[in-house]
C-alpha cells in the first residue's frame, strides 16, 4: 500500500469513527424512533452516497415490508407499497436475516423490478442489510446505485451491519418506551384508555376547542345490572364481557374519538368537534348495538346487556373538565334511576 493509499484509508477510518460517534450521540439524545432512524439513514447516505436509499420495516401482524423512510427519485410513490416476505432483495434479506451486496442486479434472480416500475428508476447495484432485534428481523436498510462510483464495495457491508445494529437498538428501546407509556394510560381489562388519561385528554380538548371555537361532547355509559352477570356467571365472564363491550364501543367510533374505561362497569366516550345533538346520534347507535347483541353464544350463556347513557357538551353545558364529567354523570344517573336502557342529555332530561 502506497503512502497516498494509507492516507486515504486512514481518512476513511476517521470518517467511520465520526459516523458511529454521531449515531451514538443521536441514540443517547432522544427516544423518538423516527428521529433516530432518520439520523442513522442520513449519516449512511452522507458516507456511502447512494443514488436512492430506503428503510423498510416488517409489519409485525402481516409480515409484509413497508417503506418507513425512502429518499430518491420516485420515493413519494412508495408510501403505500408493500413487499411480501421473500419478495425481491429486501424481502430475501428480511426473510433470511443475511446481508447482500449485488454489483449487477441483472445477474441476480432474486431481484424484482416492481419497485423500479413504480418509481420509474433504474436499479443497477445495491447493498442491503437486515436490522436484527433480539428475536426477529425488524426491517432492512437498502442502498441503491453508488453515485458515480460503480458498485458498492464489500468493505461497506460490515459498517452497514454495525449501523443496522444501532437501528435495532433504537427500535427496540423506543418500543419498550411506547409499551411503558401504553401501560400507564391503558386499562388492563378492556385495553381502552384509563381514567387517568381521560383527565389529560379532556384538558387538551378544552384548550384546543377554546382556541379554535369547536364544540365537543362527553358521554357517560353505565352498564345496567352488571352485578347480576358477575353473580350468575362469575368474574371471569364479567371481565371478558367488559372487554367485549369496550371493543364494541371503540370499533364504532371515528378515528378522532376516544373511549375510556372510567371504572367498574362505567365507560366514557369523548367526541371531538361534535355537538350534543350530533353526539345523540352516536349514543343511539351504541345503544341499538347493545340491544341487538348477544354475548357468549358459543358458550351457550347468551348474555344480554343494556346501558344507561348521559351526554354533556362543551361549551353549551360546561367549560371545565370537572363540570363536564359531573353533568354527563348526573344525566346518566337520571336514566339509571328511572327507565335504564335510555339516554339523557345534560339540562334536558331523557331523550329516547
Amino acid at each position: 500500500m502506497t503512502e497516498s493509499e494509507e492516507v486515504q484509508e486512514l481518512r476513511r477510518q476517521i470518517e467511520r469513527l465520526s459516523l458511529f460517534h454521531e449515531v451514538g450521540k443521536s441514540l443517547a439524545s432522544t427516544l423518538d424512533k423516527h428521529k433516530i432512524l432518520q439520523t442513522i439513514m442520513e449519516k449512511i447516505s452522507d458516507f456511502l452516497q447512494p443514488d436512492t436509499w430506503s428503510l423498510l420495516m416488517v409489519d409485525e401482524k402481516t409480515q409484509d415490508l413497508y417503506f418507513e423512510i425512502a429518499i430518491g427519485a420516485g420515493a413519494n410513490k412508495l408510501k403505500d407499497v408493500r413487499l411480501k416476505m421473500g419478495e425481491g432483495i429486501a424481502g430475501w434479506v428480511a426473510e433470511k436475516g443475511m446481508p447482500v451486496l449485488i454489483p449487477d442486479v441483472r445477474k441476480d434472480p432474486r431481484f424484482t423490478r416492481r419497485v423500479d416500475e413504480i418509481t420509474s428508476a433504474e436499479t443497477e447495484s445495491l447493498v442491503c442489510v437486515p436490522i436484527k432485534g433480539r428475536e426477529r428481523v425488524l426491517g432492512v436498510i437498502e442502498l441503491v446505485n453508488h453515485l458515480g462510483k460503480g458498485s458498492f464495495r464489500q468493505e461497506d457491508v460490515p459498517m452497514l451491519k454495525n449501523l443496522a445494529d444501532y437501528a435495532a437498538i433504537a427500535l427496540e428501546n423506543a418500543g419498550y418506551v411506547e409499551k411503558i407509556h401504553e401501560l400507564t394510560i391503558t386499562d388492563d381489562c378492556t385495553a381502552l384508555y384509563n381514567a387517568r388519561h381521560l383527565n389529560l385528554v379532556l384538558d387538551t380538548e378544552i384548550y384546543r376547542s377554546t382556541r379554535y371555537g369547536y364544540e365537543f361532547s362527553v358521554i357517560f355509559i353505565d352498564l345496567d345490572h352488571f352485578k347480576q352477570v358477575n353473580d350468575t356467571y362469575g368474574h371471569l365472564v364479567g371481565s371478558k364481557l367488559l372487554w367485549l363491550i369496550g371493543d364494541l364501543i371503540k370499533n364504532h367510533l371515528r378515528l378522532i374519538d376516544y373511549a375510556f374505561r372510567y371504572g367498574g362497569d362505567e365507560f366514557v366516550v369523548l367526541l371531538p368537534q361534535t355537538s350534543k345533538e350530533n353526539a345523540l346520534l352516536v349514543v343511539r347507535r351504541i345503544k341499538d348495538l347493545l340491544n341487538t347483541q348477544t354475548f357468549f353464544v358459543e358458550e351457550e350463556l347468551n348474555v344480554r346487556v343494556t346501558a344507561s347513557f348521559g351526554v354533556a357538551g362543551y361549551p353549551a353545558d360546561a367549560k371545565t373538565r370537572r363540570d363536564l364529567l359531573r353533568l354527563a354523570d348526573e344525566a346518566m344517573y337520571v336514566v339509571k334511576n328511572t327507565t335504564r336502557n335510555n339516554i339523557a342529555l345534560a339540562g334536558e332530561g331523557i331523550r329516547a
